[in-house]
């Protein structure tokens, strides 16, 4: 571990002396590789970043969660709440000079909606209709009245693409995505880069000061601080809790932090394939017993100084979503024994897939360390980001250590991952009466409603226990001193207006 280290800091060192970079270019430093740089396929948090900067949305939300304009400058609810009618900003342009217009938005409503590859059909599922009213209105018809619909339209599932290169590449989009965002696609290098300009016919170009933007992947925390403060990186996102104080203390840098909406959990496959046949994913004592075997206070406190919230559910405790009746469970060593025992487990092992950031091994080496106390042995499998997602998607893991960057909405951290249909539940889990309340819950436009369905679903799902829960971050970036205009967000993305580098 330590020589690895040492060759990841020496490779580091390199690249800061590999030459100058124009001043107008702004170089961000992501703890892993974005998968699919296409909306509609893209199930990456760092992707999220990167088409913050390169894809626009129907609509945006500011540092407050507040809604607020973007390709769509109003909407307008029915009286029955069954279609919403969108006005759209006039003279947009895709990256390819092609209009964007109502036929566009209705293209791409239908290419998430049909697009085999797409993660995005659940986001939007109650869609039934797209009406093109004239060339700047369009109205968006729903099977029934859909809460999640406006925090999913301000995200993925909102994000336009151009219909001619769209239909032209088909499922590699990726490859060379085309949006109507500020900054547009030049090139990419996978582990190693990401390239976007300033485009010159943005909407709304004044507020873009930067000429490029260049996203590179650097999954140890350590080297990314030490590439930020050698002068080769200007930002980097997650910033490592233990390395505050130094970042702090350098005058060079400064530090920006904000309460996300995320978690960190353990996803456990129940049914996805032969990975599934497994103790812990048939026997949900062992599940049970795997969960009280981890104390997330110390967790949390060991790998991040105290500075995250342990959590037990999708939503913060503070959250109006949060079930109270079922809180974070205590860690009880011996009753973890007595349900493997009871199991006929006394001492399984359990392949727990882990990403190759710096972070997510001292979690799960923490995790690993607890487990051994109860009997359970962590055999921690670490593989690059990108590559553990698409095992993950093919059921090729019996657990897997994966985050969620959270949405603003309650639906966008449950329902792709508990619901049975839902676009992201690679364990492929399965409760009808989870199933039911979710769908009731996306259909209540009541937040007390909606919360008391979403406590009942709570009850069953945290009992089934296939995602277990254990912490929210805060988002913590830090930045060269000559970056301005930087505003944290709660949903951890980089959004480029406004920012200049002195």
């Amino acid at each position: 571990m330590r020589y690895g280290r040492l060759g990841m800091m020496a490779a580091a060192l390199a690249l800061m002396a590999s030459g100058p970079i124009a001043a107008q270019t702004l170089r961000i430093g992501l703890a892993e590789d974005p998968d699919a740089l296409d909306p509609d396929q893209a199930r990456t948090f760092v992707g999220r970043i990167v088409f913050a900067g390169l894809c626009d949305k129907l609509i945006d939300y500011d540092e407050k969660l507040a809604f607020k304009p973007q390709l769509a400058t109003a909407w307008k609810w029915s009286e029955d709440q069954k279609s919403i009618t969108f006005s759209l900003r006039p003279n947009v342009k895709f990256h390819d000079g092609e209009r964007f217009d109502a036929e566009a938005v209705k293209f791409n409503i239908e290419r998430k909606q049909t697009l085999p590859e797409s993660r995005r059909k659940s986001e939007i599922s109650e869609i039934v209709g797209v009406d093109v009213i004239d060339p700047l209105t369009v109205r968006l018809d729903l099977s029934k009245p859909f809460a999640p619909l406006l925090a999913a339209l301000a995200d993925r599932a909102g994000m336009m693409l151009s219909p001619k290169a769209a239909k032209a590449a088909g499922a590699g989009f990726a490859n060379h995505p085309v949006c109507a965002g500020p900054y547009k696609f030049v090139e990419r290098i996978a582990q190693d880069r990401i390239v976007l300009e300033r485009f010159a016919d943005y909407w709304n170009k004044d507020a873009f000061a930067l000429e490029r933007v260049v996203y590179q992947p650097i999954s140890d925390s350590t080297v990314r601080l030490a590439n930020l403060q050698g002068g080769n990186l200007d930002m980097i996102e997650r910033l490592a809790p233990t390395d505050i104080e130094a970042a702090r203390q350098d005058r060079r840098l400064k530090v920006a932090e904000v309460t996300s909406l995320a978690y960190q959990s353990i996803t456990i496959n129940v049914a996805n394939g032969a990975r599934s046949k497994t103790p812990l994913g048939e026997d949900p004592r062992v599940r049970e017993a795997l969960e009280l075997s981890i104390d997330r206070d110390a967790l949390n406190q060991v790998v991040f100084n105290g500075a995250f919230l342990p959590g037990n559910q999708p939503v913060p405790p503070e959250s109006l979503y949060y079930d109270a009746a079922t809180p974070i469970p205590q860690r009880d060593v011996a009753k973890a024994k007595q349900l493997l025992a009871a199991a006929g487990q006394p001492n399984p092992t359990v392949d727990l897939m882990v990403p190759n950031t710096s972070e997510d091994q001292a979690v799960a080496q923490v995790l690993q360390s607890m487990a051994q106390e109860a009997g359970i042995a962590l055999k921690l499998s670490v593989i690059e980001f990108a590559t553990a997602l698409q095992e993950e998607t093919k059921g090729n893991f019996e657990a897997f250590l994966i985050g969620w960057s959270g949405r603003i909405d309650p639906d966008g951290n449950l329902y792709n991952f508990q619901h049975s249909t839902g676009a992201l539940n690679y364990a492929k889990y399965r409760n009808a009466d989870v199933d039911r309340l979710l769908d009731q819950a996306r259909t209540t436009l009541d937040d007390g409603a909606r919360a008391k369905l979403y406590a009942q679903a709570a009850q069953s799902y945290l009992a089934d226990r296939h995602i277990i829960y254990l912490y929210h971050r805060k988002w913590l970036f830090a930045m060269s001193s000559k970056l301005q205009g930087f505003v944290p967000n709660p949903d951890g993305l980089i959004r480029l207006a406004g920012l200049t580098l002195q």
